[in-house]
């Protein structure tokens, strides 16, 4: 006897599946173990943070984009990859992009907040980090980075996209946005770095930050791995800098910080999409997070037209310390 399965049939039998969260630097304020990293990291910034960019009007038929064509589909994603999509109405798509170190599954606790609210999400891992950390090579760098999350948006066939990167994260989404802008309807950047034309994160750093990082990647990265943000372990770091207290984000934090290919801060990001700088962006400041640079884009932001701009009253990483909170406001940005 043979028994045929409808397409049907097979997408309720097999839906479903996860989520995941991203990264930071640490505080500005002297003699805890952070201390030499904060101290030049605040020094960190470009003379013109912000190139002007003209606003678009966002709406919720902008950002479910080819899903209000026909069926729109809500999905459940495998840690931001390939998924099953239910026949179901979607009010939009994120694509959550993490920074270094970490990897698709730091969005663990805002994904969930958001498809609740009836959105989809995706958390791409780039590669050589996170669930993908054996595929680090001493070649992979910034553009491949970039590659990942593009290759996303095609191979998904997403649209009307609302892209979210944290901290190096943001070096990668203006990438993004530079190679399929048609695929975006908002970008933002989330305490993130807001790279110009031609620029890496080693450019924005002050010449006497290159040589700390240089010296980790030379005497603890075999020569082409930043094995973590500042000397001091990620055990005093993360809880001191990052103000990552919980024990149990402790314990699901810690043991998952990956090296990160030091290709990813050498290498330059590129603006020159026309069609991209009209985009519409957002920047969030997270306030509790001493960071001159960051003020300046948030400076910035207030008076750029394209820009709009918001605030958290939390440290660098608020995907992993006050989800809910974050979740709000990305709704309320796009909304």
């Amino acid at each position: 006897m043979t028994v045929t399965i409808g397409r049907r049939e097979l997408l309720a039998a097999l839906g479903g599946a996860t989520a995941a969260w991203p990264l930071a630097a640490a505080r500005a304020a002297g003699g805890d173990a952070g201390a030499a990293y904060r101290g030049h990291h605040e020094r960190i910034g470009t003379e013109h943070p912000m190139t002007e960019a003209s606003p678009v009007p966002l709406s919720r038929r902008t950002t479910s984009g080819a899903a209000a064509a026909g069926a729109a589909l809500a999905t459940a994603t495998f840690s931001g990859t390939s998924s099953m999509r239910a026949q179901t109405r979607s009010k939009g798509t994120f694509v959550l992009v993490h920074p270094a170190w970490f990897g698709g599954w730091c969005w663990k606790k805002v994904a969930p907040l958001l498809r609740e609210r009836g959105y989809d999400v995706y958390t791409p891992t780039l590669t050589g980090l996170g669930d993908r950390a054996h595929l680090a090579r001493p070649e992979i760098g910034l553009n491949i980075h970039i590659e990942d999350v593009a290759n996303l948006l095609k191979s998904e066939d997403l649209a009307g996209v609302i892209l979210v990167g944290n901290s190096s994260g943001g070096m990668v989404i203006t990438g993004v946005a530079d190679q399929a802008p048609e695929l975006i309807a908002h970008i933002v950047y989330l305490d993130a770095f807001v790279p110009q034309d031609g620029q890496s994160m080693l450019d924005i750093m002050p010449p006497d930050g290159r040589p700390p990082m240089e010296a980790l990647v030379r005497n603890e990265g075999q020569g082409w791995l930043l094995p973590r943000l500042a000397p001091p372990p990620w055990e005093k770091f993360v809880p001191e800098a990052w103000r990552i207290t919980d024990e149990a984000d402790l314990r699901w934090i810690l043991p998952r910080l990956c090296p990160t290919p030091f290709g990813h801060f050498k290498e330059p990001v590129h603006r020159r999409n026309a069609a991209a700088e009209k985009l519409p962006r957002t920047y969030i400041r997270c306030v509790q997070w001493p960071n001159a640079v960051f003020d300046r884009y948030a400076e910035a932001a207030r008076q750029t037209p394209g820009w709009r701009y918001r605030e958290l009253a939390t440290s660098h990483i608020p995907y992993i310390t006050h989800p809910n909170q974050l979740a709000d406001l990305l709704i309320e940005v796009i909304e």
